[in-house]
């Protein structure tokens, strides 16, 4: 994994689709059948994707689930490597040896 803190679903949302196809969170809301602030709180991460967002997402864009859940996941594993608790409880986990 990268030192570089991948693009977050907000910024790739925003900047890769939103804008360039000229869409308010209002219009992305209506196309995705959620509230406003569904899509507001994606934008500004504070919602993560789950599984049946990533479908709608894919639905209304064209492309997979299977990329905004990657975007999700290599946001959260960067979190997860960076932030001094986590990484913590991280370093305390032990590998299981075989007993054969």
């Amino acid at each position: 994994m990268t030192k570089r803190k991948p693009a977050s679903v907000g910024e790739i949302l925003t900047e890769e689709f939103m804008e360039p196809m000229g869409l308010t969170q209002g219009a992305l809301a209506e196309a995705m059948g959620v509230q406003r602030k569904h899509v507001n709180e994606l934008c500004n991460n504070r919602r993560k994707v789950t599984a049946a967002t990533a479908l709608i997402l894919a639905r209304v864009f064209g492309n997979s689930p299977d990329f905004w859940l990657n975007v999700q996941k290599r946001s959260d594993l960067w979190e997860a490597m960076h932030s001094p608790r986590e990484r913590e409880r991280i370093e305390r986990a032990r590998p299981l040896t075989s007993a054969a």
